[in-house]
């Protein structure tokens, strides 16, 4: 392919204006695509050679402030950062450009994030200590202190992850994965004297961190790659290391989990319900256990195989294990 080769786009695109439009529509613009345009091109194109009232947010264009992200076939996107030509590679030659959250549009691209900074402001994203009003000297930490925060303070607050989330969907008391990857940096901070209230936070059922259901859409949805559903298992596991784990379902779930493990070096799933919700509580999995069976899906007890190699699964759990369960 030559540089300046180009492809003809459909672009299928959101337009939405709360205060004159009843319901949302979807208008039609073609563009020829040089390899090296983003999104954010062809959103300034749509304003400039279109429709000027076509309304988005952007500022940097260098992929470090988040106020441009969108939703390219569903897919979370930083417009300044994704070249159409990948996406045509994935999508074919019609892409659809939405909103990051359809319900929250206000114009066009633009949504009304307020839900968002709320739940980001209530984790305490920034260090709480005693400071000196006029220090002599900055607080140097050292590059090993530096690692522990495992590129959490990269995040640019794009929101992809929050809007991406299912919890966050259906749940509008969850917090969600952008809050918690702050809660988790600022708890990583050697600086920082907090570090109990935000796990306090973090640790409500409803809207903690006991509500992610671990489907990995906020790591695929980063676009920083920081993957937050790992900053979420190791928030989990502050709680334990702390003592403040609470005695609900998430929290056996997790102790059930390790315990079948260590067990049979196979997750026993029947076992892990029924440990978690008990007796009584996994009554209504029955008609889920039941086409499970049919469909060689659930295990019975007594069937249940053990791995040849327990010693050596016990070890790898007593090594990668520094939480205390129980």
């Amino acid at each position: 392919m030559k540089k300046y080769d180009t492809k003809k786009v459909n672009f299928k695109v959101f337009r939405y204006n709360k205060e004159t439009d009843r319901l949302p529509h979807y208008e039609s613009y073609s563009f020829s695509v040089a390899q090296d345009e983003v999104i954010l091109d062809i959103l300034n194109k749509i304003k400039w050679e279109k429709d000027g009232s076509f309304s988005y947010r952007r500022s940097c264009r260098h992929g470090i402030c988040g106020s441009c992200a969108i939703k390219v076939n569903n897919k979370p996107v930083l417009s300044c950062k994704e070249r159409v030509f990948d996406l045509i590679d994935i999508f074919g030659y019609e892409l659809v450009l939405e909103p990051q959250d359809i319900k929250q549009a206000i114009k066009d691209m633009v949504v009304d994030k307020e839900r968002f900074w709320n739940k980001y402001s209530n984790v305490k994203p920034y260090i709480v200590g005693e400071i000196e009003a006029h220090p002599k000297l900055e607080y140097i930490i050292s590059a090993q202190e530096s690692d522990k925060l495992d590129e959490a303070d990269y995040c640019i607050q794009c929101g992809n992850c929050f809007y991406a989330c299912p919890s966050v969907q259906v749940n509008g008391d969850y917090i969600g994965p952008a809050a918690f990857v702050k809660a988790f940096r600022f708890n990583m901070d050697v600086r920082d004297n907090a570090k109990k209230e935000r796990l306090d936070i973090v640790n409500q059922e409803g809207s903690g961190v006991w509500d992610c259901v671990k489907c990995y859409e906020c790591a695929e949805a980063c676009p920083k790659e920081l993957s937050p559903i790992d900053k979420i298992t190791k928030l989990h596991n502050q709680i334990f290391e702390n003592n403040m784990a609470k005695d609900n379902v998430a929290t056996r779930h997790a102790v059930g989990f390790k315990d079948s493990i260590k067990k049979h070096g196979f997750l026993d799933e029947g076992e892990l319900v029924r440990y978690s919700e008990g007796n009584v509580g996994v009554l209504k999995h029955v008609p889920e256990a039941i086409h499970m069976f049919k469909n060689g899906k659930l295990i019975m007890p007594w069937q249940m195989p053990k791995s040849e190699k327990l010693d050596e699964i016990d070890k790898l759990i007593k090594i990668s294990s520094t939480v205390k369960f129980k």
